[in-house]
C-alpha cells in the first residue's frame, strides 16, 4: 500500500522537541511494518487550535491525490477533533487511515459529515428565520432581478462546465510537478510522461502517462 504520512502537533515547542510527534511516528511506524506500506512522503504541521488553516495538510492531500496513495494519520481523534480536517479530507476524497484505528475510514467520514451537516442545516434553518424577521420590519431582501439573475447560467450544459470543472482541477494539480519536471531538463512531452510515471503520479483516469495525455494537461492548464 503506497501511503502519505501526516503529523501534527499543537506548538512550535513540540515540534522541535518531538514531544507528540515522536509517539505519532511510532504509532504509525507499527502499523506501516503490520501493513507492508510503501511511503512516499511525510508532512508534519505544527498548528494553534485555534487556527482552521492547515498548509502542509492540504501538501499532504496533494500528494496522495496525485499518486493514488492512502493517507495515514496516527490517531482518530485528530480528525474528528477538527471540522477544517474533515472538510478538506471530504472534500479532497482522498482514502484515509488511522493508525490506531483501522478499520474507521471512509465510513466514519460520511458519519462525521452527515454530523457536520445536520449543524449546517441548524445554521440555515436559523439564517432564514433571521431573513424572515428582517422581513417583518420592512427591509428589502433579495436580487431586484429575481430568478432571471440566475436562470441564464443554468441549462443542458451544466454537465459539460461540470466535466470541464474537474478537468481544469486535475491540472492544476499537476501543472506544478510538470514545471518541476521541465525545470530538470526533461522539456519533451514524452521525457515529462516518463517522469511522471517514475515519479508514481497518476493521470486524472488512475492510468500511465503517455506524450499525448501530457500535452492534454498542459492545454488545460493553459486555458485555466
Amino acid at each position: 500500500m503506497r501511503t502519505v504520512t501526516y503529523y501534527r502537533v499543537s506548538t512550535a515547542k513540540q515540534g522541535r522537541s518531538g514531544l507528540g510527534l515522536e509517539a505519532q511516528q511510532a504509532a504509525i511506524a507499527a502499523f506501516c511494518a503490520s501493513r507492508d506500506c510503501q511511503p512516499l512522503g511525510e508532512y508534519v504541521e505544527i498548528e494553534s487550535g485555534k487556527r482552521d488553516d492547515r498548509p502542509e495538510l492540504a501538501k499532504a492531500l496533494h500528494h496522495a491525490k496525485v499518486t493514488g496513495a492512502t493517507l495515514v494519520i496516527a490517531k482518530l481523534d485528530r480528525l474528528s477533533r477538527n471540522l477544517a480536517f474533515l472538510a478538506k479530507l471530504q472534500d479532497a476524497g482522498t482514502r484515509f487511515i488511522a493508525a490506531d484505528m483501522p478499520e474507521a475510514n471512509e465510513l466514519t467520514i460520511h458519519i462525521m459529515a452527515a454530523m457536520a451537516q445536520a449543524e449546517r442545516k441548524a445554521i440555515s434553518k436559523r439564517t432564514v428565520e433571521a431573513l424572515a424577521a428582517a422581513k417583518a420590519r420592512g427591509t428589502k431582501l433579495g436580487n431586484p432581478m429575481g430568478a432571471k439573475a440566475f436562470g441564464e447560467a443554468k441549462g443542458n450544459g451544466a454537465a459539460v462546465e461540470a466535466i470541464k470543472a474537474k478537468a481544469q482541477s486535475f491540472a492544476t494539480d499537476v501543472a506544478p510537478i510538470i514545471e518541476a519536471i521541465k525545470a530538470d531538463g526533461h522539456t519533451s512531452l514524452r521525457a515529462i510522461a516518463g517522469e511522471l510515471n517514475a515519479r508514481g503520479i497518476i493521470t486524472a483516469r488512475g492510468g500511465k502517462w503517455a506524450a499525448q495525455s501530457v500535452s492534454d494537461v498542459i492545454r488545460q492548464h493553459s486555458t485555466s
